[in-house]
């Protein structure tokens, strides 16, 4: 059979090259069904949001390697793959870094397909065209923005070279299929750029489970947080938090319970036919799961320790193997959804912006930290330090690993933050020697060994060479 249009790959760069690019999709769309209309074009479109759904990526895999890779949780199975993230020694052949590295760049393919197709599409309204193209875009932005925080770093922090940026769907293998690496500098700024597209195209909010207005906001504050641009990161939060109709759920065990509640920007939908493996990973054997994923019992104890902290009440003890593990997602069926992004990242990420911006707004950035600590359940911190600035900054960063535990942030603070090598230091462990991120070199994760060896023209991040 002949394929037009979506043809969905694996990767675009893998070792074994033509053999496994020439396999047949398993997703891909015949010639029949290629991207023709209105209703070719959204089946198209739903397909890309199941390559975010993989569990490769926001199904679980993302979430784990940024809290694996922190003080938030460790791994105590079987599984070494997982295991090298938390002592760092993770290597170029690692599984589950290469899953998240193909996985990422399948969904830019599939988003590159939908891109250059509907663009010349002429039967379809211009209303219809921009809404799957404002969606296709964010996701783009959204894959692009994840490779190169994982795999290029964060502009003077860490990392020296960003990501090969494929913008054109790879239907053959060519010269194409061989791309260098881009800067960091123009990672970033085609994340920017496709998020500006994808900006000019949407309006409004109809539901957190599709890309909106708001989502593309709430992913702009994000990454001037990454590009140190804190007059625009606190700009965009400000816009989602005043001008969009969220608010934070009163009852924080809700957010997770509940689906699509108002604090929910923008959150995967999953069932029991389409589930996701995040509780698999995190939960005990006797409550359905590996458990091969727990919580650091520091962590875990000092979250649980902060007197009145709702959120502590989402942690959960297995006394069969005497370690901690959240309970956030604890859907039997693992249909639970899946936050990507929220409110109350929204008033942190203010928080920190206000507080790092050229002049300082550290009333403003604690109003805004005490809103999450409100919602919690805590009562109102005061910055009163001798280096007030750096108190409060401190104090945002604790809130913000505890408030997204199992939700992927806390590695990525802490590098783009250039605080990963300070907090990272004898952290213990149930099953070793307490460990250190000592290689600054590793703030970084490597190109996956397969796609260095097939492409002569991808260069490996200097501490993986």
């Amino acid at each position: 059979m002949k394929y037009l249009n979506i043809i969905f790959l694996i990767a675009f760069i893998t070792a074994s090259g033509c053999d496994v690019l020439n396999q047949e999709p398993q997703t891909a769309i015949s010639e029949e069904n290629a991207i023709r209309d209105l209703k070719s074009a959204n089946a198209a479109l739903n397909g890309l949001y199941s390559q975010l759904q993989s569990s490769d990526y926001y199904g679980s895999n993302i979430q784990i390697i940024s809290d694996v890779t922190s003080d938030v949780s460790e791994s105590v199975g079987t599984w070494d793959f997982y295991r090298e993230m938390d002592t760092y020694v993770t290597s170029p052949g690692n599984l589950e870094n290469r899953n998240l590295w193909s996985q990422a760049y399948s969904t830019i393919n599939h988003a590159n397909n939908i891109i250059a197709e509907v663009e010349n599409l002429d039967n379809i309204t211009q209303e219809n065209k921009d809404q799957i193209l404002g969606e296709a875009y964010f996701i783009r932005s959204l894959a692009f923005f994840d490779l190169t925080r994982t795999f290029g770093g964060a502009p003077g922090e860490a990392g020296t070279m960003g990501i090969p940026l494929p913008t054109e769907p790879s239907r053959q293998i060519d010269e194409n299929s061989f791309p260098e690496r881009a800067s960091i500098e123009a990672s970033y700024n085609q994340v920017q750029s496709d998020l500006q597209a994808a900006e000019n195209r949407l309006t409004g909010y109809s539901s957190p489970n599709r890309v909106s207005e708001a989502a593309v906001q709430a992913l702009f504050s994000r990454l001037y947080l990454y590009t140190q641009e804190f007059g625009l990161a606190e700009q965009y939060a400000t816009d989602v938090i005043v001008n969009q109709n969220f608010e934070l759920v009163e009852n924080f065990a809700d957010i997770f319970i509940t689906e699509n509640t108002a604090e929910a920007i923008f959150e995967l939908s999953f069932n029991t036919t389409d589930p996701n493996d995040i509780r698999f990973w995190y939960y005990p054997s006797s409550g359905g799961g590996r458990g091969d994923i727990a919580l650091h019992k520091d962590y875990a104890e000092m979250v649980m320790s902060r007197s009145n902290d709702e959120r502590g009440d989402l942690i959960a003890f297995d006394t069969n193997v005497g370690v901690y593990y959240p309970t956030k997602y604890q859907k039997s069926g693992s249909d639970d959804n899946i936050q990507i992004l929220r409110l109350a990242e929204m008033y942190l990420n203010r928080a920190e912006a206000r507080a790092r911006k050229q002049t300082p707004d550290i009333t403003g950035a604690l109003t805004d930290l005490n809103e999450i600590r409100n919602r919690a359940g805590l009562q109102d911190t005061a910055g009163t330090g001798v280096d007030e600035q750096q108190e409060v900054l401190q104090a945002i960063e604790k809130e913000r690993g505890i408030e997204f535990i199992e939700e992927g942030h806390r590695w990525y603070d802490l590098v783009r933050t250039g605080r990963a090598i300070d907090v990272l230091t004898n952290i213990d462990r149930t099953n070793g020697e307490p460990v250190s991120l000592t290689n600054s070199g590793r703030m970084v994760f490597p190109i996956p060994s397969r796609d260095i060896d097939a492409n002569e023209n991808l260069e490996q991040n200097e501490a993986y060479q």
